[in-house]
């Protein structure tokens, strides 16, 4: 199931995707009170706008820009939306965003394909390990998408080992969608149980949330310590609520492929240029089809590195590579640059390590200032010690780390309202 524009030339791309463009900013500028004083302001006219190179004339939106004026995003009559979701709130408040039935067709075409990437069928079972409530989008898009697929869906929910195993036994599930980190869980809950893991159904999982990649798409630390135990094969993910569009690996784990009928994406720098072919910079998206909350030249926060070799499983889009951290929480620390997945995967090396918090700062004198906290039955000076020397070796760099007690850090993890569990606390003051 590739759609027909993922196979053409890079340039039948480019003009199939210029033609969506003028269409979407003919929309928007009819229908959006935002985008409609951005225009006016200043002086654009959009019906002079025919290229992609042209997007530059207009200004990037920003999460702040779309937290202060939500409401004014909308481009539909309140009669006309279906569903509200909600984003996580990872770098500030939480943003609504309303979806029409089209939408949600959208959403459902989205994953079907994305599915479909990593070689989902309509023969196969899926079981979702993530919440539908909690206006969660991830949850529902995963259930459409696999029902526009024609695959069977098991809505288990996340965490609880037990009723995940059972359900496994039971509904024998092809492919697990999950937050990587809790195959770990599934591995040491079976065997505790005597499950014969590489006996099941499962043939693979859909990772998401978290990163099972290096920068290479060589298995990074985690993934490694699953495929030890499980031999099944990871799709790393990557999508978010303002972009109802998802990234997804193939077969060949060469990067998630883009959708070009479903999204425009760029890459920019520091000044909202254009980075070189290659260079890591900034993913700022324009979403097509969406009817109730289009988005036009977003900076989704996500410092990524895009990958334009045509790829063996018959696709020539471009394919983004894992996720190298989110802007704002980049780290000066002595002298080096950080993002915190450089810090997890460290901390994923050590199985003793049962948790984990990582929280930056700023001290008296302005500079960044990184304490980790660690949960581990193991609380030994000669463990500190050798997660101390991996840290030197790995990064060159060596933050405070302090062991704390699991249920502490449990109270920290998973705040009230949360959806996922929290690894990364930002006390700093921008």
């Amino acid at each position: 199931m590739i759609p027909e524009i993922e196979k053409k030339s890079t340039k039948e791309i480019k003009a199939f995707q210029e033609e969506l463009l003028k269409k979407l900013l003919q929309y928007i500028n009819e229908n959006s009170q935002y985008y409609q004083r951005v225009f006016k302001d200043n002086n654009i006219d959009v019906s002079g706008i025919a290229s992609l190179e042209g997007l530059t004339k207009i200004p990037v939106t920003t999460k702040d820009q779309l937290q202060q004026y939500n409401d004014e995003f909308v481009c539909v009559p309140k009669n006309k939306i279906i569903d509200y979701v909600t984003t996580s709130g990872t770098l500030g408040e939480p943003v609504t965003f309303a979806l029409t039935d089209n939408d949600l067709e959208r959403l459902a075409y989205n994953e079907a394909i994305s599915f479909a990437c990593a070689g989902v069928d309509g023969e196969d079972v899926m079981q979702l390990m993530t919440t539908m409530d909690r206006r969660f989008m991830a949850g529902l898009a995963y259930f459409l998408g696999a029902r526009k697929l024609g695959a069977g869906i098991i809505r288990v929910g996340s965490g609880i080992p037990e009723l995940q195993w059972d359900s496994i036994k039971k509904f024998k599930p092809t492919y697990l969608i999950c937050v990587p980190s809790f195959l770990l869980k599934l591995i040491e809950f079976a065997q505790q149980h005597s499950i014969d893991l590489n006996s099941t159904s499962v043939k693979g999982a859909i990772c998401i949330g978290e990163s099972i990649r290096n920068q290479d798409f060589s298995l990074n630390v985690l993934a490694t310590k699953i495929k030890a135990s499980w031999d099944i094969d990871l799709y790393s993910t990557y999508a978010s609520t303002e972009m109802s569009t998802a990234f997804n690996e193939c077969e060949q784990h060469q990067g998630g492929h883009h959708h070009p009928e479903l999204i425009i994406a760029e890459i920019l720098d520091e000044n909202d240029l254009p980075v070189k072919e290659g260079a890591v910079g900034e993913l700022v998206i324009t979403t097509l089809g969406v009817e109730a909350m289009p988005l036009l030249r977003f900076k989704t926060g996500d410092m990524v590195q895009s990958h334009v070799s045509p790829c063996a499983c018959g696709r020539n889009t471009v394919r983004l590579g894992p996720v190298v951290g989110r802007k704002k929480q980049m780290i000066k620390y002595k002298g080096t640059t950080l993002y915190p997945p450089a810090m997890y995967n460290v901390l994923n090396h050590f199985s003793e390590v049962e948790s984990f918090i990582i929280e930056i700062s700023h001290n008296d004198f302005g500079t960044d200032e990184i304490l980790i906290k660690i949960a581990t039955n193991n609380p030994s000076e000669a463990f500190l010690t050798e997660i101390k020397d991996h840290f030197r070796a790995k990064l060159r760099v060596l933050p405070r780390i302090e062991f704390h007690d699991k249920k502490e850090l449990a109270i920290l993890r998973f705040p009230k309202m949360s959806r996922k569990p929290v690894e990364l606390i930002d006390k700093r003051i921008y």
